[in-house]
């Protein structure tokens, strides 16, 4: 084995299973956004390998086929696998009808392993059995479906993507960029996340969830936006904003801007405000050597207290953990990194 060989083997590997019937928008959506993560001096940080139950030829649902030389024996030493959507998922779905060599490509995969599915493959996942009890999501032109076949799933399917433990699921195809980009982020922090972002032309974190997509009345020309209202929270989030000011700069009613925001972002303006300073407090903990309590002051969150709180339920970390996981420990120059506390 040379040197290559054996650097590859110490990088993450995100191991794609493709079926018959493939969206190709899907399988280069994780090639490329995992492809573009590198470290602070260049490296790639994931090794991204496409398989297949059977190798070989694998139609897509386009005029072309892919020719794949992986079989599952690469589940075997994957620590993330995704499964994208194929044709046959928005055929008739029945209860146990996982084809069993995708079935036992299954279960191949390593016990403490991430498992992924774009859009539709949340119902492989679930036919195996991956997804009961747990909060998922699926396209949601499929979520009547999904229902009625795997009640024992919570399903969501207002959200671009879910992250339950370690088991994930993404909405449309396109949510499977938010999703590759929260794993990312997840790993090795918001800049690295953000850079491939940046290189792949796509926002970093989107906003809101699959709702806003979901057919509806059609706005009138003479309705009002809420972007404005968000432009000029983004600029304040260092201090209390409340939904009566928010209302006022988008020149609504408050009852009105309520309803207008849902629509336009697929969340409250309160959860989105969350998102908002949450995304801020992780970029100052990455890139500055602000005390916990400047951080949660500048994001917005008011105290130490409140942001550990807000990091704790988002995250499963305090901010001081963050910060190791994703700088590294720093010295102490003024005080304790973590606003005073021991």
């Amino acid at each position: 084995m040379d040197g290559d060989d054996r650097a590859a083997r110490r990088l993450h590997r995100v191991a794609v299973l493709v079926r018959r019937g493939l969206l190709p928008m899907e399988l280069g959506i994780v090639h490329r956004l995992f492809g573009q993560a590198r470290s602070g001096t260049g490296e790639p940080l994931y090794d991204v390998v496409t398989c297949t139950p059977v190798p070989g030829e694998v139609v897509t649902d386009t005029d072309f086929s892919i020719n794949v030389a992986h079989g599952p024996d690469v589940l075997d030493s994957a620590d993330t696998v995704v499964v994208p959507a194929a044709q046959e998922d928005y055929g008739p779905q029945t209860r146990g009808g996982l084809d069993p060599l995708v079935r036992r490509a299954l279960d191949r995969i390593p016990p403490h392993c991430r498992v992924a599915s774009i859009c539709t493959g949340s119902f492989v996942l679930a036919a195996a059995g991956l997804l009961g009890g747990r909060r998922a999501t699926t396209h949601w032109k499929s979520c009547d479906d999904f229902r009625e076949l795997y009640p024992e799933v919570d399903l969501d399917p207002d959200v671009l993507y879910t992250d339950d433990d370690g088991v994930l699921t993404s909405a449309g195809v396109a949510s499977g960029i938010d999703l590759c980009l929260h794993m990312i982020r997840s790993d090795h922090g918001a800049s690295v996340a953000n850079e491939v972002a940046r290189s792949t032309v796509v926002p970093p974190h989107r906003e809101g969830g699959q709702a806003q997509y979901i057919q509806g009345p059609v706005t009138g020309p003479t309705e009002s936006s809420t972007a404005a209202a968000r432009t000029y929270a983004i600029a304040h989030l260092g201090r209390p904003l409340s939904l009566r000011e928010l209302a006022d700069t988008a020149s609504m009613s408050v009852r009105s801007f309520n309803r207008r925001f849902r629509q336009e972002c697929g969340v409250t303006p309160g959860q989105w405000l969350a998102q908002q300073r949450l995304q801020r407090a992780m970029q100052l903990l990455e890139e500055t050597d602000l005390t916990v309590d400047r951080v949660a002051a500048d994001a917005g969150f008011g105290t130490g207290a409140s942001l550990r709180q807000h990091f704790q339920c988002a995250l499963g970390v305090p901010p001081r953990a963050y910060r190791n996981t994703f700088r590294g420990p720093q010295p102490r120059a003024s005080g304790p990194a973590d606003g005073g506390r021991p």
